[in-house]
């Protein structure tokens, strides 16, 4: 079984946390030496703990504190030869004996968990992705992507587990003070990837054994957590209505007798289906004839209530007041 935790995430640093019984690993480790260590220890975990840190690509928000973590501490390391070359700055203060050289699509062990790097498109030396496994159990990372290509989908799939970059909302980007040449690379093939393709993505791994997503490596400029789980929810209502999605709208609405009312049913019960019960009281579809008829009857009440009600039960309140002082 695997526990997983994310330290540290996003466009400022990034180092994720992952143990089974017998290992204990980092993936990338983008912030400072000391606010990892602190993040660790937050978590009941020591540093020296650690068996070894994987290295996705060079960037710093993915490897400002390597070096110092495996001088410091007698980290191994794991990364391609590509990167290795293009974090000089890293890779010198780290011991030849620490320093661990793999190729992409060739799995590795580290005590008993598998490791399977695959290549991912970014604007890198050599980025990459890792499933890990463990028996019969596989989690998956992948982040800094610019697209979701066939091969990632291939990888990602039967995994229990994914981390998925889910880093800007478009409209908030392009309205964003970023120069125009930053935007162009986020937004390119080998930038970061949206909101809206993340939720594609999960919405085409739903069936092949997933259970859980963390979205990750969102930009705090470009996006907010509650706009990428609201995006990501929404693309994985809209891309699950098929021929099976509409035969199950006909059969409520054959108790419903109510078209849009069986549409909205059915959508909350995919929620629920999905482990979403908490969304389940926002979802309506507004203006249908049940919406203008309870309001005209809220209205019909209101002023029945008002007028006719409430008058005559205050002509009765002052007949037995009445009646009362009278006979007292």
């Amino acid at each position: 079984m695997f526990k997983f935790c994310s330290l540290y995430s996003g466009s400022s640093g990034n180092s994720l946390f992952v143990e089974n019984d017998n290992a204990k690993i980092l993936i990338d480790a983008g912030e400072s030496a000391k606010k990892i260590v602190e993040a660790l220890n937050s978590i009941n975990v020591d540093i020296k703990d650690i068996d070894a840190i994987l290295v996705t690509h060079e960037h710093k928000d993915h490897v400002k504190g390597l070096g110092t973590l495996s001088q410091k501490y007698n980290i191994p390391v794991y990364a391609n030869n590509e990167t290795w070359e293009a974090m000089p700055d890293q890779s010198t203060k780290i011991n030849d004996s620490n320093r661990n050289q793999f190729i992409a699509y060739e799995d590795f062990a580290i005590k008993d968990l598998i490791i399977s790097p695959f290549k991912i498109p970014h604007d890198a030396a050599n980025p990459c992705g890792y499933n890990i496994s463990f028996k019969n159990e596989k989690i998956s990372i992948a982040t800094d992507l610019g697209h979701i290509s066939e091969d990632i989908l291939c990888k990602l799939e039967k995994s229990s587990f994914v981390l998925l970059e889910s880093n800007y909302e478009p409209k908030m980007l392009d309205v964003s003070p970023y120069p125009y040449v930053l935007k162009q690379r986020i937004k390119g093939p080998k930038g970061h990837l949206s909101n809206k393709v993340a939720g594609e993505t999960i919405s085409n791994l739903i069936n092949s054994g997933l259970k859980t997503v963390m979205l990750g490596h969102l930009s705090k400029e470009n996006n907010f957590p509650e706009l990428a789980y609201k995006t990501v929810v929404e693309e994985l209502i809209a891309n699950h209505f098929d021929e099976e999605a509409f035969a199950k709208i006909k059969e409520i609405e054959s108790s419903t007798r109510h078209d849009v009312k069986a549409v909205e049913y059915y959508i909350g019960n995919t929620l629920k289906e999905m482990g979403y019960d908490d969304l389940i009281s926002f979802v309506h579809i507004g203006c249908t004839s049940e919406d203008i008829n309870n309001t005209s009857y809220a209205c019909m009440i209101k002023h029945g209530l008002q007028d006719v009600w409430l008058k005559k039960a205050n002509e009765v309140v002052d007949a037995m007041n009445k009646w009362a002082i009278e006979h007292s």
